[in-house]
């Protein structure tokens, strides 16, 4: 299938390894040019010179911390240069940034709450904001926003991270509509358990908490879901560029759950 995005310009958070990268390299594969971006510039650069290696048609790398001010300035200056000259907003935005740290909510005070909003739901909310006139002028856009399973399924010791995500979720909700008649769609990936480094910490954290052997709790979380494995990575990128397809332009303000059948509700 063709997605008929070739040419378009996409900026990818956090893209250096994990979910993130997989959403750039999906991309790339479908002719997107892109801007990644993540805290560390050694990490970034490997990642930028797979994704070159791999046919993508152009890549910019901008090491920078997507949730300052200074970090998000530098990505989003970048499509200027991605534009060759002429400055102009993402064709794509991908937003995507570390999940808070596990813990007991007792331990968490404001500040640390603070971090947690910043990153997973104010930031998106800034870049949205910083992208959108442009995509409404050219009516056409795709907003993609990795949260997390646990908008639908809040886990006990991610607290953090499912007060910051569920508020990202509801103002999706009503944003998403506003700009739907413009050719603009907004949508959020929520991944269940992939294969990624961010997996491994958590999976750490839970066997932790409850007091486990870590592989036991590992094997016995693998086997809780009905696919009886975690998902990889690829698959997640696959379903964010179909998100960015021209066949998608119909659906928006949507959570998609990829989780392979863990969530046992209908809605």
């Amino acid at each position: 299938m063709n997605f008929g995005i070739t040419g378009k310009t996409a900026l990818v958070c956090a893209a250096s390894k994990g979910l993130g990268f997989a959403c750039a390299q999906a991309l790339a594969t479908e002719g997107v040019e892109l801007v990644i971006t993540a805290r560390n510039a050694g990490p970034l650069e490997v990642a930028a010179r797979a994704l070159r290696e791999s046919g993508a048609p152009r890549v910019i790398a901008v090491a920078g911390d997507i949730t300052t001010p200074e970090g998000r300035q530098a990505a989003l200056e970048a499509a200027t240069e991605l534009a060759y000259g002429t400055p102009a907003a993402f064709d794509i935005l991908v937003t995507n940034a570390g999940g808070p740290p596990p813990g007991d909510f007792r331990d968490w005070d404001t500040d640390i709450w603070q971090a947690a909003l910043n990153a997973n739901m104010l930031s998106p909310i800034e870049l949205m904001k910083a992208t959108i006139d442009g995509m409404i002028h050219r009516n056409w856009g795709r907003i993609v926003n990795i949260t997390s399973t646990a908008v639908k399924a809040p886990s006990p010791y991610l607290g953090l991270s499912n007060g910051a995500r569920s508020g990202l979720t509801g103002f999706v909700a009503g944003f998403a509509r506003q700009v739907a008649q413009h050719g603009v769609t907004v949508n959020n990936l929520l991944p269940g358990t992939f294969d990624t480094d961010r997996l491994r910490s958590n999976l750490l954290a839970g066997a932790s908490q409850a007091g486990q052997d870590s592989a036991e709790y590992t094997q016995a979380r693998r086997q809780a879901v009905p696919a009886r494995r975690f998902g990889t990575p690829e698959e997640f990128g696959a379903a964010c560029a179909f998100l960015c397809s021209r066949q998608a332009a119909y659906l928006t303000a949507q959570n998609l759950l990829i989780d392979g059948g863990a969530y046992p509700g209908t809605l």
